[in-house]
């Protein structure tokens, strides 16, 4: 399959975990809503369980064979952990071939659709903790090498949460690394924070997930802070949702989709491979996310690992403009 290009393997800060410089998560496989522009259309409209595992199973295959080796999930994925699960058994993966990395913090609340109300609800009190670590394990089981706080932010007050932060250290020293993933204009306040906190003489994180994109660009310099104390670092959103893409019909985006148009030509390839590819050119970014939801998404994101991108497209967004923009997407 010539559309496959190498992707590299390298080392994930300090914690000894060997990732793919491109992994996949499954935000979009797992649930049948989601808020990634098209989404719907990517599902082909059919929110059967069954249906659904074997299409994640599908692109999981797809990601296997391009050589990705870090998969990310979470909690409120709907079945995210337990599709990942499934095929991990029926391929029969070691579990010290890949890396897997799941997230807890928040509930799932759909009840498998898309026109819920609430798809899921944030709470980072240390009974959720315990509740869905309990979770995971029970699907993941030794499967699970890193878990992240679900979208900490300096507002829920997690990290200063000294019972959550105890289990969480608890959790460490049975080989499990701690990571927190980030969201919202605040990202480079909580990545900050996360370095200073300790537990018995040593950092408690191993781990930060954020977003960085063309679009939204503001936690780089802390994520490359992070990078050089030895955390290791996920980039997510490299897409920002889909508005990196030819999806983004927008008539407010048209001089932006102009440029990216522009630039991706010039390296011979699609919008979204550029703007993986300019996540994965950062030299902090250790892993950064595909969140691809069909092979052919995913083949065209593989692109990016052809390309070198050093002159970004002025395309830049506020990060308050940035966020805003992102909480009035539409789940589908």
């Amino acid at each position: 399959m010539e559309w496959i290009s190498p992707v590299q393997n390298r080392r994930l800060g300090v914690t000894g975990l060997q990732v793919s410089c491109l992994g996949l998560g499954l935000a979009a496989l797992g649930r049948p809503g989601y808020i990634n522009l098209g989404h719907a259309h990517d599902l082909h409209l059919n929110y059967d369980p069954a249906a659904m595992e074997t299409h994640a199973h599908e692109v999981l295959d797809a990601a296997w064979a391009a050589g990705i080796r870090y998969f990310d999930v979470a909690r409120s994925y709907g079945k995210g952990e337990a599709f990942l699960a499934s095929w991990l058994r029926r391929r029969k993966i070691d579990p010290n071939a890949v890396t897997v990395g799941s997230k807890w913090g928040y509930t799932y609340t759909a009840g498998w659709r898309v026109d819920a109300e609430k798809h899921e609800i944030k709470d980072h009190t240390l009974p959720v903790l315990l509740r869905q670590l309990a979770e995971t394990r029970s699907i993941l089981s030794d499967y699970l090498n890193i878990y992240h706080i679900h979208s900490a932010t300096i507002e829920s007050g997690v990290l200063d949460d000294s019972a959550v932060l105890d289990e969480l250290a608890r959790l460490k020293d049975t080989g499990v690394a701690v990571g927190l993933s980030v969201t919202g204009v605040r990202q480079p306040d909580i990545i900050l924070k996360s370095l200073t906190l300790q537990r018995g003489g040593v950092r408690l994180f191993d781990v930060v997930q954020a977003t960085w994109n063309l679009l939204e660009r503001s936690a780089g310099p802390a994520l490359m802070e992070a990078h050089a104390a030895g955390m290791g670092v996920i980039i997510k959103e490299s897409l920002a949702n889909g508005r990196l893409t030819a999806r983004n019909s927008d008539p407010a985006f048209v001089e932006k989709s102009r440029l990216l148009y522009e630039s991706a030509a010039a390296h011979g390839c699609s919008d979204d491979a550029l703007a993986l590819a300019a996540v994965l050119s950062q030299p902090w970014a250790n892993v950064v996310l595909s969140g691809a939801a069909a092979v052919e998404q995913l083949r065209a994101n593989l692109e990016a690992m052809r390309i070198t991108v050093d002159d970004l497209p002025n395309v830049g967004e506020s990060p308050q403009e940035y966020w805003h923009t992102r909480s009035q997407m539409a789940w589908n």
